[in-house]
């Protein structure tokens, strides 16, 4: 590949779109394009537009060509796209291509019961697992996909085409149906036991196999070109190479430089609008408590996902009216801030919790022992997916491994602080903010040169970062958030 190459990783977030134009050489981030995303719905319903992902998509591209060219650059020298795409939502198309509805978000919570329903008409958690490597929750488009039967059964009779976020987009700038191993494993119908998705799985669901797109052997596999249409919106070659591309967790794992020959069974924490933890492994999970992912490269991806993270913390801290770092140690209040139900543990109706409040309680305290509520209950997370990779997460070799922190998170003094002081885990903080987007940009020059897509961000250097020694681990907070967790689970759960 020539030296002045550029490849574009495209990060198509629950909440915005990111275009990050890479020097396909070094992974130097020339330049890139933002647009947001608009999310409707009530309670608990989460659903966007799907064309509002692609104008968003063409206006981040735009903005970022026109930062490439303050480079000396053009787009000229782009050989490569992928896109990066939040998992699990449900996309249905008429035969023209055109969404039949807003798609269900992953965070649409409206499907918990179809989700339960499933589980059971399978066998039980352990049934799942071992076909998928996952359970049916809320979030996964299995469940998604049966609330539409039973609530829209005219819109589900009506869907020629069946498409992950991701894929959507993949479709729209390749004209060719195509998915990969990593998204697909979210969905719920795909069996990571068999590298393929499952007939009896879609028989249950009621889900023809001819609605869905191939199978790519990995995010990073050429599905063909730009169409000339989509090279004309977007002002790129029509010979720009199209990966398959995959969903933003596996993306971030590969900017990360993690799996394949890269680094394996060390833990991510991504804190943003959800607080997830996942590493890449070689063993294939099972565990009822996980998402049993596959990664976008042939590894796995053991994953747990909580719901309520940032935008939580910040919710409570505008409720107090403090800015987010104006925190403290919590003492003996503990906060669960599940405002919008919570994915691991499974509590998809639950609310947020308070317990402990004296008079003697300040503001700050209150702030402080959301950070400890959300961070504990990542953290307990965290333990679940190390023994998924055959690790145990007390044994001093874990401990001493260094917790890889991102997200919009990892930019906030207080939550890197939380972090370090209930892991007693050193921390890496990784110098590149755009993770995602520089995975999916690794993903878009396999496309364009057939390189392993996690050499190629390793050699980028993307993962690298300032490592913080770690703290002796808070027990006492630990424990009292656990004990509370533990008692108010079956309350919860009502």
């Amino acid at each position: 590949m020539p030296t002045d190459a550029v490849v574009i990783g495209v990060d198509s977030s629950t909440q915005s779109t990111k275009a990050a134009f890479t020097d396909a050489t070094t992974g130097r981030l020339l330049a890139v394009g933002r647009a947001p995303h608009r999310v409707d719905g009530e309670g608990g319903a989460r659903e966007s537009d799907p064309e509002v992902w692609w104008r968003a998509l063409r206006e981040a591209v735009a903005g970022g060509l026109k930062e490439l060219r303050a480079t000396g650059a053009d787009a000229s020298a782009v050989s490569g796209i992928a896109v990066a795409g939040q998992q699990h939502g449900l996309v249905v198309l008429d035969r023209a291509g055109v969404p039949l509805r807003p798609a269900l978000l992953w965070n649409d919570t409206r499907s918990a019961p179809q989700a339960a329903a499933l589980t059971g008409a399978l066998g039980g958690p352990d049934a799942w697992t071992a076909r998928t490597g996952s359970v049916p929750v809320a979030s996964m488009t299995a469940a998604k996909w049966q609330w539409l039967r039973e609530n829209e059964p005219a819109t589900a009779k009506a869907a020629a085409a069946v498409r992950l976020p991701h894929d959507f987009l993949t479709e729209r700038l390749a004209g060719t149906a195509a998915t990969d191993p990593g998204d697909a494993s979210g969905t719920c119908w795909y069996s990571t036991a068999t590298g393929a998705y499952d007939p009896e799985l879609l028989a249950l669901v009621g889900l023809d196999a001819a609605l869905l797109p191939p199978v790519a052997a990995t995010g990073g596999a050429r599905v063909g070109t730009l169409t000339a249409a989509a090279a004309a919106e977007l002002c790129l070659p029509a010979g720009t190479a199209v990966a398959a591309g995959t969903g933003d967790n596996m993306a971030a794992a590969v900017g990360l430089g993690l799996g394949g020959q890269g680094l394996l069974d060390h833990p991510a924490l991504s804190l943003g609008t959800s607080g997830t933890v996942f590493a890449a492994t070689r063993t294939r999970p099972a565990s009822p408590l996980l998402a049993g992912f596959a990664a976008a490269d042939g590894t796995y991806l053991p994953l747990a996902c909580t719901l309520n993270c940032t935008l939580a913390v910040d919710k409570i801290a505008a409720l107090l009216g403090l800015d987010r770092d104006a925190a403290e140690a919590g003492g003996e209040l503990v906060v669960l801030p599940y405002l919008d139900g919570e994915r691991t543990p499974d509590l998809p109706a639950a609310a947020g919790l308070l317990t402990g409040l004296r008079h003697t309680t300040t503001r700050q305290q209150i702030l402080g022992a959301a950070y400890e509520g959300a961070v504990v209950t990542v953290l307990r997370a965290l333990d679940e997916v190390m023994r998924a990779c055959g690790e145990d997460p007390a044994s001093p070799a874990a401990a001493a491994r260094p917790l890889r922190l991102v997200g919009g998170g990892a930019k906030g003094r207080h939550w890197i602080e939380t972090v370090r002081r209930l892991s007693g885990r050193p921390v890496l903080i990784p110098d590149s903010t755009e993770l995602v987007a520089l995975g999916a940009a690794a993903l878009a020059a396999t496309a364009a040169t057939g390189e392993d897509a996690v050499s190629v961000a390793t050699g980028w250097g993307t993962g690298d970062g300032r490592e913080l020694p770690p703290l002796d681990r808070d027990m006492e907070t630990w424990d009292r958030v656990s004990s509370v967790l533990t008692r108010a689970t079956p309350a919860l759960l009502t």
